[in-house]
C-alpha cells in the first residue's frame, strides 16, 4: 500500500481550532484561489508502532485533529502482551492470553490500522518504508519500542533455550519461567540484570521478590536462595540513593541478596555459572534474567544520533528533524542529571498529549504548548498482593525528586486497574 500525502505545511496558514474551517488569510492578488485550497488540503500522520505509546498517541491525535486529516498506525502484527503484566504471568496469576493486547477498529475510530514490519525510515523526507509499500507524511511519530538481543552477551541465548535459564520480558518468557519456578526444589535463583538500558527499571527486583513469593507458595522457599546481580551500583539509580537503599533493605528483609557493580561477560549454561568482566563467577540452579536491549534496526537507522536510540528534546519529544517526533522504549531523553529517562510505559503514555499538540501546531492548528512534566509512578510488587509505589518529578533539577511508598494492598489494586483499563481500552 502506497501513501503520499500533499504538502508539509504552510506557516501562514491559519489555526483551525477544534477541526473547524477557516477563511485563509491573504493579500488582493491572483495567489488567493491557490492559498484557500492550501489551507483546505488534509495532512497526513504516521505512526510507527501499537505499543502503549502507539495507541494512546495515534488516539490522542485523532482528538485533536479534523476528520479530513488521515492518522495511519503502521504495526507488524497488532498483537502483544501487556508489559505490566508480564511478571503476573511469571508468578502464575496471569495467563498470556489474560493480558494480551490486539487492538481493534472499534477501539481506534477513525485512525487506519497498516499491518507492516517498518524496513527504514527516512527522517528528513516524513517517509516511512515498509515491506507493504511506502509512506509519505506531513509528520512523523515513531514508538517503535525496544528489542531483545540476548546474543550480546557470549552463551545467554544457548542458555535460554536450555533448561537452565529464562527471562521474564515476553510472555512465552514469563511463562517458561514460571514453569521453571515450580520445578525448582532447591538450591540458587539468580535474578541477572545482562546489560543497560533496560525497560522498567523495578521489573528484576519485583521479579525476584515474586519468586521468592510463589517458592514460599510452593514450601521450598528455605531450601532456595534468591539473588539479584546488577552492574549498577544501586537497584533503580535514575531515583536517587535514598529511593535505591530502601530497595535494597526490601530485598535483605525479603531474604534476596543483591549483588552491585557486577556485569556479566559470559553465561555458560551448561556448567550454570556467569562470568563476570572483574574475573569472579558465580553460581546458579536457575538464571532469572533481563537481556541486553537494542532500538529496533529501523529506528537504529534513523541516522537522529544517540547510538541507535532516538535523542528528543526533554520537554516536547520533538527530534532534531522537524515534523518527527519519537516516544517510549526507542527513545533517549536525557534528564537534568545526565541520566536518561526509565524506559516505562508510564512515560510512554504521558508523552502521548505533549506529542499530539506538538503535531497539531506543526500542522498549522491550534493546541495548548507542548511540555512533558516528567512526572510518573511504578509499581513494585513484592508478593501477598502488596506493592510499593515509587512516584515523582523525573525531570526536576538537578536531580529527579522521587518517594518510595511503603508497601501495601491498595497499590497493588491500583496497578491492577490500571492493567483493566488498558486491556479494556485497546482490546474494545
Amino acid at each position: 500500500m502506497n501513501d503520499v500525502c500533499a504538502g508539509r505545511g504552510d506557516p501562514a496558514r491559519p489555526s483551525l481550532i477544534d477541526g473547524s474551517s477557516a477563511a485563509c488569510p491573504h493579500r488582493k492578488d491572483d495567489h488567493v484561489s491557490v492559498r484557500r485550497e492550501l489551507c483546505t488540503m488534509s495532512k497526513t500522520v504516521v505512526v510507527l508502532g501499537a505499543g502503549v505509546g502507539g495507541l494512546t498517541v495515534a488516539s490522542r491525535l485523532r482528538e485533536r485533529l479534523p476528520d479530513k486529516d488521515r492518522i495511519l498506525l503502521i504495526d507488524r502484527s497488532f498483537d502483544g502482551t501487556l508489559g505490566l503484566s508480564l511478571l503476573w504471568i511469571m508468578r502464575g496469576w496471569r495467563t498470556p492470553e489474560d493480558v494480551r493486547v490486539r487492538p481493534t477498529a472499534t477501539a481506534l475510530p477513525g485512525i487506519e490500522m497498516i499491518t507492516a514490519s517498518v524496513t527504514l525510515i527516512e527522517p528528513e523526507r516524513r517517509r516511512v518504508l515498509t515491506d507493504a509499500g511506502a509512506f509519505d507524511c506531513d509528520a512523523l511519530v515513531i514508538a517503535l519500542g525496544a528489542e531483545l538481543a540476548p546474543s550480546q552477551v557470549p552463551g545467554l541465548a544457548e542458555a535460554l533455550e536450555s533448561e537452565s535459564a529464562a527471562e521474564f520480558y515476553t510472555a512465552e518468557g514469563a511463562l517458561s519461567l514460571h514453569r521453571k519456578l515450580l520445578d525448582l526444589r532447591q538450591g540458587r535463583l539468580v535474578v541477572l540484570i545482562a546489560g543497560l538500558p533496560f525497560k522498567c527499571p523495578a521489573a528484576p527486583f519485583e521479579a525476584a521478590f515474586l519468586a521468592a513469593d510463589l517458592l514460599r507458595e510452593q514450601g521450598v522457599r528455605e531450601h532456595v536462595q534468591v539473588d539479584t546481580i546488577t552492574p549498577d551500583p544501586l537497584p533503580m539509580p535514575v531515583a536517587g540513593p535514598v529511593v535505591g537503599q530502601a530497595l535494597v533493605d526490601m530485598l535483605s528483609h525479603h531474604g534476596i541478596g543483591f549483588l552491585a557493580q557486577r556485569a556479566v561477560e559470559k553465561v555458560d549454561g551448561d556448567a550454570r555459572e556467569l562470568v563476570f568482566r572483574d574475573g569472579s563467577r558465580e553460581g546458579f540452579d536457575l538464571l532469572a534474567v533481563v537481556p541486553p536491549h537494542r532500538p529496533p534496526a529501523s529506528a537504529a537507522g534513523t541516522g537522529l544520533g544517540g547510538a541507535g536510540w532516538i535523542p528528543v528534546d526533554a520537554r516536547t519529544l520533538a527530534t532534531g528533524t522537524e515534523g518527527v517526533w519519537a516516544l517510549g522504549d526507542a527513545t533517549l531523553l536525557t534528564l537534568p542529571n545526565g541520566k536518561p529517562l526509565p524506559k516505562a510505559a508510564v512515560f510512554a503514555e504521558g508523552a502521548a498529549d505533549v506529542i499530539a499538540s506538538g503535531v497539531a501546531r506543526h500542522l498549522g492548528y491550534d493546541a495548548p504548548e507542548p511540555w512533558f512534566t516528567g512526572y510518573g509512578s511504578c509499581y513494585i510488587e513484592l508478593g501477598g498482593h502488596l506493592a510499593a509505589k515509587g512516584e515523582g518529578n523525573f525531570l526536576e533539577p538537578p536531580a529527579p525528586e522521587v518517594t518510595l511508598y511503603e508497601p501495601s494492598a491498595l497499590f497493588h489494586q491500583e496497578k491492577a486497574d490500571q492493567e483493566a483499563d488498558w486491556l479494556k481500552r485497546w482490546n474494545a
